[in-house]
């Protein structure tokens, strides 16, 4: 089976809180599947790996073969292509998790496309959300106050 994914990961901060998100697509581009989660404290650049990964991952439980590999961030696929070193001691062991994962697979193309690409769109969208979520759950609201406005949650 030959599956496109498209990734991103971000961070708000640098380091700090990060999610990533993850589109699956089917040879005619009809969306698999989708997913997104937090991933603690990380750089941008350690979130961008980290949704490559789950990426391979999701493309490994459908039974995929063949795989491109779409990411808006040009460090990633260009270490990942070998056209980049790997300097950072963090990225060289997450590049060498996804060099692992990928060897599952028949053959994987990685491929760096623009940020406004509709599907990295929505990883990016997937992303955030998950991060808005976990920001919500993390805000405590002092014991017995309550909303100052209709609708405001803090």
């Amino acid at each position: 089976m030959n599956l496109t994914t498209y990734s991103d990961g971000g961070a708000r901060g640098n380091p700090g809180p990060a999610a990533v998100g993850v589109v699956l697509c089917d040879e005619q581009g009809n969306v698999l599947h989708e997913a997104s989660r937090t991933i603690g404290e990380r750089t941008n650049n350690q979130a961008e790996y980290e949704a490559m990964l789950l990426a391979l991952g999701l493309a490994r439980q459908h039974k995929a073969r063949r795989l491109r590999c779409f990411a808006d961030s040009e460090l990633l696929i260009y270490q990942m292509q070998g056209v980049y070193r790997i300097k950072d001691s963090h990225l060289k062991a997450l590049a060498e998790k996804v060099k692992s994962l990928a060897m599952e697979f028949d053959s994987v193309v990685f491929q760096q496309v623009p940020r406004s690409h509709p599907m990295i769109t929505r990883a990016d969208w997937l992303l955030n959300q998950t991060l808005n979520r976990a920001e919500l759950k993390g805000r405590a609201r002092p014991a017995g106050k309550a909303p100052t406005k209709q609708g405001e949650l803090f």
